[in-house]
């Protein structure tokens, strides 16, 4: 069984109720629920981490170093600045699934830039909060 974290960063503790015209009406409890049931329908041993606070999310990374096999993460707006994050990122040397729910590129200006792609072993973004889901299947098709 595979052991998966998912990390979600700044203000996504607020999805279903900010900016519905780009991230959705959906909560996160919503999205989790449904990731919940992906999860033991495929052999995933779940857990999930949201912080708004940059240290506490790179506290979190180094604490899953031997304990996951794989990290889903949406970075939120530590996305387009955080070399911190992209630094224990790779210092971790686990295998990190970015994810966006909008597409960062269409968006432009400084939301066009993730400093923490380079780090990644992929990128999925654009696909509103299925990208989890897909991040999921991606996490556990590493290697195979």
């Amino acid at each position: 069984m595979k052991k998966i974290l998912i990390i979600n960063g700044p203000n996504l503790n607020l999805l279903g109720g900010r900016e519905e015209d780009i991230y959705g009406r959906r909560s996160f409890d919503e999205v989790y629920e449904e990731l919940e049931t992906f999860a033991s329908k495929n052999r995933i041993d779940l857990s999930y981490f949201q912080s708004n606070s940059e240290g506490e999310i790179i506290d979190r990374l180094h604490s899953a170093i031997g304990k996951f096999d794989s990290v889903v993460i949406n970075p939120g707006a530590l996305t387009h600045y955080s070399y911190s994050l992209h630094d224990a990122i790779a210092a971790s040397k686990l295998p990190v699934i970015e994810v966006h729910i909008t597409n960062i590129y269409k968006r432009g200006g400084w939301r066009a830039k993730s400093v923490i792609s380079p780090a990644a072993k992929g990128v999925i973004l654009g696909f509103g909060t299925d990208v989890y889901k897909l991040g999921l299947y991606a996490a556990i098709n590493i290697g195979d």
